[in-house]
């Protein structure tokens, strides 16, 4: 089963300097914090703050040919996690018919906020994330960072700000 997600917020983590893309379950507190590259974290970091660009970015770029081609996003789903790396999944309709397309999640993420879609992550991913967040430096505080980002409110996610 996948669980719907919302970007709760884009920062740095405070550690590493690396832009984090923090999700979170909108039925309950969960957090799955991905870590992203600063291409990335931008294009989603323009689109959440509504911001434009004299020309079409790669991701406006793809949402205008998916309604070109009469076609929509349902939902992207988070739903593998292998090697520290996470996969994701776009989920389209086209003329009636339901396909799938293989994407980096941060890629999907900036394009579900571009076409207004829903963002899930299957459950096993995010269990084992929780418990191991993939990206993130392996170090003895992986366990504190975690209790930070689960603990983080609004005031926080402006100070992290990218």
């Amino acid at each position: 089963m996948d669980v719907e997600m919302r970007i709760r917020g884009v920062m740095l983590d405070p550690n590493t300097n690396m832009p984090i893309v923090v999700l979170k379950d909108v039925a309950s507190d969960t957090v799955l914090p991905i870590w992203v590259g600063i291409f990335e974290a931008n294009a989603i970091q323009v689109e959440i703050e509504k911001l434009s660009a004299p020309r079409p970015m790669t991701h406006d770029l793809t949402r205008n040919l998916i309604q070109y081609m009469n076609s929509s996003l349902d939902r992207v789903v988070i739903n593998d996690l292998r090697e520290n790396t996470f996969y994701a999944t776009l989920w389209l309709t086209h003329a009636g018919n339901s396909m799938t397309v293989d994407a980096r999640p941060s890629d999907a993420i900036a394009l579900a906020l571009r076409a207004d879609c829903p963002i899930y992550v299957a459950e096993p991913v995010l269990a084992v994330a929780r418990l191991n967040p993939a990206g993130q430096p392996e170090n003895p505080g992986t366990e504190d960072l975690r209790k930070w980002l689960e603990g983080l409110n609004d005031e926080d996610l402006g100070r992290y700000k990218m």
